[in-house]
C-alpha cells in the first residue's frame, strides 16, 4: 500500500517537473525564433551597391591643385640629382589642367588622388 502511495506522489512530481521543463523549452524556442526573424530581416534588407570606404569627402579643385603641387615638389626633391626628370616634372606641372583631371576622375578622394597621380607621373620618374 505504501508503494502505491509513494509511486503516485513520485509520478505526480515527475509530471510537474516535466511540465515546467516544457514551458522553459517553449520560452527558449520563442527566443530562438525571434532571433532568427531578426537575422532574416537584416539579411533581406536591400543595401546600396556602392560602398564608400571610410566615408572620405570628395576633393575640390583647389585641394587637387594643392596636392598636385605638393606631390610634384616631393618628386623633384627626391630626384634632384636627375636634371631631366626635374625638367619633365616642371613641364608636367605647367601643363596640368585641374578641370580636365577632375573630369577624367570624378568623385575622387584622397587615396584615389594618390593612385591616379602616381600612375601619371611614374613614367616621368622612371
Amino acid at each position: 500500500m505504501f508503494n502505491f502511495l509513494n509511486n503516485f506522489f513520485l509520478a505526480a512530481e515527475q509530471h510537474n517537473v516535466e511540465s515546467s521543463n516544457q514551458s522553459d523549452d517553449g520560452n527558449h524556442q520563442k527566443e530562438r525564433e525571434q532571433k532568427k526573424k531578426e537575422e532574416k530581416k537584416y539579411l533581406e534588407k536591400e543595401e546600396a551597391d556602392e560602398v564608400r570606404i571610410g566615408g572620405r569627402p570628395e576633393l575640390t579643385e583647389e585641394e587637387v591643385m594643392a596636392m598636385t603641387v605638393d606631390y610634384i615638389n616631393k618628386l623633384k626633391a627626391s630626384n634632384s640629382d636627375r636634371e631631366k626628370v626635374v625638367a619633365k616634372l616642371d613641364k608636367f606641372l605647367e601643363n596640368f589642367n585641374v578641370k580636365r583631371f577632375m573630369k577624367n576622375n570624378p568623385h575622387m578622394t584622397h587615396p584615389d588622388f594618390y593612385m591616379v597621380i602616381f600612375n601619371e607621373t611614374d613614367s616621368i620618374v622612371n
